[in-house]
């Protein structure tokens, strides 16, 4: 089917379809329970396959979508196969995240337009957010880009050390200050610096307090209107890093980030560690911001731009 055909490089593919494999499993354990000794696609098969959706993290109102998507296929079919209900669903899923026009990506690209392009990572504590930007800056480097790291997550000093090493790691240059220093006076220098060296990205780190989302918010809009001072438009990109493995409270976590700061692009870690890989479908279709990136292993490389037609096919191989 040319809706599926091979965008990534063969290692790329193998270890998404690795990084999927226990969300896999998991599904297709329940969808087979599911189906047990039915022949047609009736009302029970449709009520048992939306609790297996939802169990599965995809979330309530996508897995309602994709139930009317397929309900509406079977009447117009009039008669479906149990057999073919891994196929249809590949395809309806397909369809449902074809209808915005996002995860088309097959590179890590940046604008060229834009320079330096300037990316502010939020998240909370724990869900992956400086190994995401340690991985984004050596896969931005490896195509020739020349990168500057902010360590403006000042509230912790493991946070500047952690991002210190993945500066090393990958041989950029980082900007930092002592631990309670000022958050937007980070972003200023880093910006300072990398408009001095000709940078190509900016990647800053920012710290990931979700208890007191009035005092995150103001941070956040400090430091924006900090980094406006040395580049008129930063940042170009606002990332929310998500921890795929907790499922539905990675939608709570987007819910509450997007009311604290104008999230543009999404990155969903730690797929490989679980079964709940269905929340990407229901972030993807439920939050009218782009998943950007998706964490499917631990190696530097195993962050990978999202792409939804070879994310589809992975999860129904």
């Amino acid at each position: 089917m040319s809706f599926f055909k091979n965008i990534f490089s063969k290692e790329k593919k193998e270890t998404l379809d690795k990084g999927l494999e226990k969300s896999k499993e998991s599904f297709f354990g329940k969808l087979s329970k599911a189906v047990a000794g039915k022949s047609k696609v009736d009302d029970d098969v449709l009520d048992n396959l939306e609790e297996v959706l939802v169990a599965s993290d995809v979330g309530v109102n996508t897995t309602l979508k994709i139930i009317d998507r397929i309900e509406a296929r079977v009447a117009k079919d009039k008669y479906v196969g149990t057999d073919e209900l891994n196929s249809i669903l590949r395809e309806e899923i397909a369809g449902l995240l074809s209808e915005t026009n996002v995860g088309n990506e097959t590179d890590f690209t940046i604008p060229s337009n834009k320079k330096p392009y300037v990316i502010m990572v939020v998240g909370v504590n724990g869900v992956g957010k400086t190994t995401t930007i340690g991985k984004l800056a050596s896969q931005f480097k490896k195509r020739g880009l020349k990168v500057v790291l902010g360590a403006a997550d000042t509230f912790r000093a493991a946070a500047i050390d952690q991002l210190q090493v993945w500066a090393d790691r990958t041989d950029v240059p980082i900007v930092r200050q002592e631990m309670g220093s000022d958050p937007a006076s980070v972003a200023f220098d880093t910006l300072k610096s990398a408009v001095n060296q000709n940078a190509d990205v900016v990647i800053i780190d920012t710290a990931g307090r979700l208890h007191n989302k009035v005092n995150l918010m103001n941070e956040l809009t400090k430091i924006k209107r900090v980094m406006q001072k040395v580049v008129e438009d930063a940042p170009h990109d606002v990332l929310l890093v998500l921890d795929g493995s907790t499922g539905q409270n990675a939608f709570e976590q987007a819910k509450q980030f997007t009311k604290a700061t104008e999230v543009t692009c999404l990155a969903v870690t730690k797929l490989d560690g679980t079964a709940k890989g269905g929340v990407v479908i229901g972030i993807s279709d439920q939050f009218q911001i782009p998943v950007k990136y998706i964490g499917v292993g631990e190696g530097i490389d195993d962050l990978q731009v999202f792409n939804k037609n070879e994310f589809v096919d992975s999860f129904f191989k």
